[in-house]
């Protein structure tokens, strides 16, 4: 068994930092996302009540239907 040296072992915990740093970057983006999505599905559902009501399998049509002005397939 050898022995590392306190060489090696800095540059193992600067990887680790680094990785932790990595992490926490990456969870950080992940949090902000969700916030941004769950902050514009409030403001879909406040400005077009009815999507409520709308399955999330038919949410993409029934907008592309108002959003384009068709009524027969956005109602």
């Amino acid at each position: 068994m050898t022995t590392m040296t306190a060489e090696e072992k800095k540059l193992i915990q600067a990887q680790h930092r680094l990785e932790e740093a990595q992490m926490r970057a990456k969870e950080k983006a992940r949090k902000a996302r969700t916030r941004r999505l769950i902050q514009e599905g409030a403001v879909l559902e406040k400005v077009l009540p009815e999507v409520q009501t709308v399955g999330l399998s038919e949410l993409e049509g029934y907008l592309n239907g108002k959003l384009s002005g068709n009524e027969e397939n956005g109602s």
